[in-house]
């Protein structure tokens, strides 16, 4: 007789099958029965846990974020547009990871505290540099959402780096709208080199919160 016991069912392991899972099959394909079947176990022993998807969801995006902060301490000399370069870039980088990653992280709540302390920080670095905190944390959010919409759209055309979705072609876009010949030119911006894209439109609210907040 086998001896091997397995871990207990709780809510991180749950989350850690189906941020595995995510990969394999993306948002749509992942349900609760699925992950059940990953975890060995019936569907109902994870109603004990999560009451429908979207805690689920909540609770996959608090791992993200765990994963994504563990061990990271924010540089003691970072002025505030560092700061927020480096977090949105490392958010970024954490979407990107995980098949549908920005849609599991759009509209969720974390389900612990683990965020406070780093909203803390980035707060009182923006407020020493002469914001407000209505406007400390309007920056804050801005920038979170810009990086959340644009993950969103980069999967939306590429659902794993490098896997390019049918129909997303910029020549043949180019082709095709050839009696419009500005949007046939803007294809290549808009279609091509996410990663440039993604740094210049950073770029340009970076430089809008300094222009309207005097951001010192």
């Amino acid at each position: 007789m086998s001896t091997e016991r397995r871990a207990p069912l709780d809510r991180r392991r749950v989350a850690d099958t189906a941020l595995t899972l995510l990969n394999e099959v993306g948002l749509d394909g992942l349900t609760l029965r699925a992950i059940a079947r990953e975890l060995d176990v019936k569907a109902p022993a994870l109603y004990w846990h999560f009451k429908d998807k979207q805690a689920l969801l909540d609770e996959m995006a608090t791992e993200m974020f765990r994963r994504m902060t563990d061990g990271v301490e924010p540089a003691p000399d970072d002025g505030w547009r560092e700061r927020l370069l480096s977090s949105n870039r490392v958010l970024r980088r954490t979407l990107l990871a995980y098949r549908d990653g920005a849609k599991v992280f759009s509209g969720t709540r974390f389900t612990g505290l683990e965020h406070a302390e780093h909203q803390e920080n980035d707060l009182r670095l923006l407020t020493s540099a002469g914001l407000t905190v209505p406007q400390a944390a309007r920056a804050l959010q801005t920038t979170f959402l810009y990086t959340l919409g644009f993950v969103a759209e980069e999967q939306g055309v590429e659902p794993v780096p490098g896997e390019r979705r049918e129909g997303f072609d910029v020549e043949e876009r180019a082709r095709l709208m050839a009696d419009h010949p500005l949007a046939a030119q803007a294809g290549a911006t808009l279609f091509g080199d996410y990663d440039r894209q993604y740094e210049e439109g950073l770029a340009l609210i970076l430089a809008g919160i300094e222009a309207r907040y005097g951001a010192r």
